[in-house]
């Protein structure tokens, strides 16, 4: 199928954009731009577009003397409660362009410019709902530490160390670490400081920390230092329409320029997920 063209009435300008390779660097930006889209869980069966779709948690197998099985006729069920998640908000971006911006910047350049801004305010919302879904979910972190490197330690060591029908323990090489800037600043000069520290403190970002990769995110919840969460923790699907030709705006001169987009989040699995809040007066 041939891709859509802009506005007739520009093509003899030579003025030709195709949208739909528009929306696709929309999408693929969308994509690596938000932190949520890289650490939400992507095991769901459905189709978003359906309204909803299904997360399942398989509980851990339990060992039994041998024999029991066959002195009750049956082996045990296995547990896979599963969690539904609607898709069920719905967001929009319209914007009105001028007729004069069309013919001086031509459709595929407006449509370049206002699609940098679209795919900021997307990710945007999608991180500020992932991470608002997490923390409330998280358990507050409980230590007596004030060193803010024993904090996240002792973090790091509640998520290693969770037992239930779910999780026998596990890997570092699964926790994400996210940090506010105020307190991402905190601990980077707090390893600044440190003596023969393994950490490049010329560079802006440190990539891990003790096993653990981190992020810094301007999207985390206010009075929140730090979240911490296993991988496969909250789930976000997400839609995304295309980007149609500028609609003509009644009884004017402009165009409209719009993206509509949809998602559902909720936190999986609880047990998983940490939280430091900012103290009194911090």
């Amino acid at each position: 199928m041939a891709r859509t063209k802009a506005l007739s009435l520009l093509q003899a300008a030579s003025t030709k954009a195709d949208l739909k390779e528009i929306y696709g660097i929309v999408i693929e930006n969308i994509q690596r731009d938000t932190l949520s889209n890289a650490l939400k869980s992507q095991n769901y069966s459905g189709s978003p577009a359906a309204g909803s779709v299904e997360y399942k948690r398989f509980a851990n197998s339990q060992s039994k003397t041998y024999g029991t099985a066959r002195t009750a006729g049956k082996g045990d069920a296995v547990k896979v409660p599963p969690i539904t998640v609607n898709v069920d908000t719905h967001k929009e971006i319209v914007e009105e362009v001028s007729k004069f911006d069309l013919d001086t910047f031509g459709v595929a350049g407006i449509m370049s410019r206002r699609a940098s801004n679209h795919i900021d305010t997307m990710a945007s919302d999608l991180d500020t709902a992932f991470f608002s879904a997490a923390c409330t979910a998280a358990a507050e972190i409980t230590t007596n530490a004030t060193d803010p490197l024993e904090i996240l330690e002792a973090a790091i060591l509640s998520l290693e160390t969770v037992k239930n029908d779910y999780v026998r323990g596990t890997n570092r090489r699964n926790h994400r670490l996210i940090l506010s800037p105020s307190y991402y600043s905190t601990v980077r000069t707090k390893l600044d400081s440190q003596i023969n520290c393994n950490v490049d403190t010329a560079a802006e970002e440190f990539g891990m920390y003790h096993g653990v990769k981190v992020y810094s995110s301007i999207n985390l919840p206010t009075g929140i230092d730090f979240l911490l969460m296993h991988t496969d923790t909250v789930g976000q699907p997400v839609i995304v329409n295309q980007y149609s030709e500028p609609e003509k705006i009644q009884l004017s001169n402009d165009y409209a320029v719009s993206l509509f987009y949809d998602y559902g989040t909720k936190a999986l699995t609880s047990d998983l997920l940490f939280k430091r809040s900012t103290p009194a007066g911090g």
